[in-house]
């Protein structure tokens, strides 16, 4: 009975040391929001000095609350609302058109029968298994060659056709009894409406999830803007974060919780869906 007692105490422990632990970065990065440069500086000194050899003074509250850097980033640096509005404008045209194509795709390749299904399936899911690097020069060719090079297109369309949605929602789908397409069947729906008024429903829990996987993964995106744009105009908001010079510190750590923002609130809204679509399309991390 102590065993049985003690184990789970054990692993919860764990679970909220393991969680505190991860939650140090976001926990520090809102309050050095509020500091201002002269306090950042003064509490990271290695940031302001030549050697190496200083301590960090990590202070959970700030000596005097400054918004200033807020203002900075949000009225006196347009370039940072113009390159959030940047992110905006191609992160949610990919989220739309990788659900559309994705549900799509997944209720093909899980629902349907035909000729060199799996084989076309394995095909396609190899291109997600390539990491980023392998196939940067066949896309950046492509792109070059369709005239999409330096404009938001050559970003929004790799995205939408990417096969990691493919993958989730037939994952979630292979758990949908067949019974509901043959009864369908037998009311003499085809199959656009069988999938829009019968697989979509179901699946809610997994567009959900793949909506906020999607914008995590494209909302932090670095590399491919910075090989595919090269007009600094054109370029994301997470670009920005990551060409802020030391100089301006306090305008990061602003500019760096107004970015969480947004994704902060979609897992909230989404966190039940979230959990409970990874839940059943039987991936693991």
């Amino acid at each position: 009975m102590r065993k049985e007692h003690i184990m789970p105490a054990l692993r919860t422990i764990i679970l909220l040391v393991i969680a505190a632990l991860l939650l140090v970065p976001v926990v520090l990065t809102f309050v050095n929001s509020f500091m201002s440069e002269r306090e950042i500086v003064a509490n990271y000194s290695m940031l302001g000095s030549k050697t190496t050899n200083e301590f960090v003074n990590l202070k959970w509250i700030p000596d005097w609350v400054s918004f200033a850097q807020y203002a900075k980033v949000l009225v006196s640096t347009p370039q940072f609302l113009h390159m959030f509005w940047n992110s905006v404008f191609m992160v949610v045209p990919i989220i739309i058109g990788q659900v559309a194509v994705s549900a799509l795709a997944a209720f093909a390749f899980g629902k349907l029968n035909f000729p060199g299904r799996d084989t076309i399936f394995f095909i396609y899911l190899i291109t997600m298994l390539m990491p980023f690097q392998v196939t940067l020069v066949p896309n950046y060719i492509m792109v070059d060659r369709l005239g999409l090079l330096n404009s938001p297109s050559s970003i929004i369309f790799p995205g939408i056709f990417a096969a990691f949605g493919v993958f989730l929602l037939r994952q979630f789908m292979l758990h949908i009894p067949s019974v509901y397409m043959e009864a369908a069947k037998m009311d003499g729906a085809g199959y656009l409406r069988t999938f829009w008024t019968i697989i979509v429903p179901m699946v809610k829990p997994g567009l959900a999830a793949l909506v906020v996987l999607l914008f995590a993964d494209h909302w932090n995106m670095v590399e491919q803007p910075l090989i595919f744009l090269q007009d600094a105009e054109l370029q994301p908001m997470s670009v920005f974060l990551s060409r802020i010079q030391k100089e301006a510190f306090d305008v990061a750590f602003a500019a760096s919780v107004v970015y969480m923002v947004p994704m902060m609130l979609l897992f909230l809204c989404a966190e039940r869906y979230f959990i409970e679509g990874i839940q059943l399309s039987g991936i693991k991390g």
